[in-house]
């Protein structure tokens, strides 16, 4: 089904009233209709759309749905078969001067007969019709780092209709922030007897007190003295599956130097990379000197350092 701006189809704004629609559906049926136009299939095309805009924007659920969703929203949960089903154009139909609805495959009356297309309700009577689906939902679940580089499986609680529901989830290693999971089934149920929506799971990373990330690239902070940045030392950085990596800090290392240990991030939801490790080297300065520190910085101080 093709997009539709069916406010732009029948030429009324947004904020038109049901009596407005109806009339500037009218308007548009007695240009259009074909016991008018005879045979023109650009008229019998535009008569088409202006009746499905009709028949959604003069139902009041369906106008709602329509303007929550849009137009792209809407039609992944309304059929041909949804947006007529329950629509009687007889009674408009007949209060405009035209005979009845057979041009739509009926019987009776005057009017020309033409289909409005593969699955519209005029063409699908003998065939069972697709339920409407209920409402998707989206639930943003906090991840520290590590539940997110190792996976893990929370439990979360959902309101459906006034009653709780607990659902367990599975989160595999690699849903970095904004990623999702699709839970089929768990969303919201149909409000027309339909299959239920589904949920999807969406992740947000939050800092675990060692480790942040940006994308699958975490960031570690690690203070270190000054005459370990002067002179060099090594270290022992912790990794996301609970190990050690002994890492080399060269003499003259400045403060807020990075670091980078590759492949030691987050694995990727798939295939085999994974993004790196940075060490961020944080040169502790001392807020108050002995007498003998003092004595040894100006002893340094003297020979140009």
């Amino acid at each position: 089904m093709a997009e539709q701006d069916y406010y732009k189809i029948l030429g009324v704004s947004k904020k038109a009233s049901t009596n407005d629609i109806k009339k500037a559906y009218r308007k548009l049926a007695m240009k259009y209709h074909p016991d008018h136009t005879k045979g023109d299939k650009q008229a019998e095309e535009k008569f088409k759309k202006i009746s499905e805009a009709y028949a959604v924007l003069s139902d009041a659920e369906k106008r709602k749905q329509y303007d929550m969703f849009g137009s792209a929203g809407f039609q992944q949960r309304y059929s041909q078969e949804d947006i007529f089903r329950g629509f009687d154009f007889s009674d408009i139909f007949k209060e405009f001067g035209f005979g009845g609805t057979n041009f739509f495959g009926g019987s009776g009356g005057r009017g020309t007969r033409f289909s409005f297309g593969k699955g519209s309700p005029f063409n699908a009577r003998a065939r069972q019709q697709p339920q409407m689906k209920g409402s998707d939902l989206v639930y943003e679940l906090a991840l520290t780092v590590r539940e997110v580089a190792n996976g893990t499986t929370k439990t979360v609680s959902l309101q459906h209709g006034g009653r709780t529901e607990t659902v367990a989830v599975k989160i595999p290693q690699g849903l970095i922030d904004g990623k999702k999971v699709r839970l089929a089934g768990k969303g919201e149920p149909s409000p027309y007897g339909g299959p239920p929506g589904d949920l999807f799971i969406q992740s947000k990373v939050v800092p675990d007190g060692i480790f942040s990330a940006d994308g699958y690239d975490v960031m570690i902070d690690y203070d270190i003295k000054l005459s370990d940045a002067i002179l060099g030392t090594r270290i022992q950085v912790p990794t996301l599956q609970g190990k050690e990596l002994s890492l080399k800090i060269p003499p003259g290392t400045k403060h807020k130097t990075k670091m980078r240990l590759p492949g030691q991030g987050i694995p990727h939801m798939r295939g085999s990379n994974k993004g790196d490790l940075f060490v961020r080297i944080n040169v502790q300065l001392p807020q108050k000197l002995t007498d003998e520190q003092k004595q040894i910085i100006q002893q340094l101080a003297a020979t140009g350092l």
